[in-house]
């Protein structure tokens, strides 16, 4: 794999890369605010590269690599990220909306205010991340082990939860219309600011002794 190391990219020289057909290794580079829409960047890895406000919309990404990326305001609309693996990056504010995330792994990330409206997300998955604020509206989470995520204030809604086990995470004021927890398992999370409506939501769900008292208290009754 060809390797560049610390180097300031136009559009131009990422395009030439790009035309040789080869995956592309990238360290400590700097490609900020470039328009690379459309490319063909399959396998490629960014490592430790700046990426604020770059765009990726429809780039190809198969098996591509992001790792301790600063990425804020990029934009990956309808971006192939099929098998992509993000590790240790910043990408708040980010775009993935239509993106195809299959299989796609995001570890220790920062992706406040991320939007993934419309993604095609099948088997994706989130550890160690800051989601908050984020739109994951219609996500699948069907039996996966979810650990120390930060969903405070994130659209969760139509998420399906069931039989999930959450870790030391938290769904502190989530928006959680039409979100399904049967068979969950919710003793490791913060469900803190739970109103009566979304409450109905956790039927099914395991939680503890704490949450139930902190859940009848937003109601205002006193467990004693």
């Amino acid at each position: 794999m060809h390797t560049l190391t610390d180097q300031i990219l136009d559009r131009g020289a990422i395009l030439l890369l790009a035309n040789r057909g080869e995956p592309v290794r990238l360290v400590g580079c700097e490609a900020e605010g470039l328009d690379l829409s459309d490319f063909i960047l399959n396998g490629w890895v960014f490592e430790d590269c700046i990426l604020r406000k770059t765009k990726f919309r429809g780039t190809k990404l198969e098996q591509a690599q992001f790792i301790a990326c600063k990425g804020g305001q990029a934009d990956f609309t309808s971006a192939d990220l099929t098998e992509a693996q993000f590790t240790g990056c910043d990408f708040n504010n980010t775009p993935f909306k239509g993106a195809g995330l299959a299989q796609a792994r995001f570890l220790r990330c920062k992706l406040t205010g991320a939007d993934f409206t419309h993604s095609r997300n099948m088997d994706v998955s989130f550890e160690d991340c800051r989601l908050n604020d984020a739109r994951l509206k219609s996500f699948a989470f069907v039996k996966q082990t979810l650990k120390s995520l930060d969903l405070t204030h994130a659209d969760l809604q139509g998420c399906d939860f069931r039989q999930a086990v959450f870790e030391e995470c938290s769904l502190r004021d989530a928006l959680l219309d039409h979100a399904r927890f049967e068979g969950a398992d919710l003793r490791g999370t913060d469900i803190g600011g739970v109103r009566l409506e979304d409450a109905r939501r956790f039927k099914g769900a395991t939680i503890s002794r704490s949450q139930a008292a902190e859940l009848l208290s937003e109601l205002g009754l006193k467990v004693r």
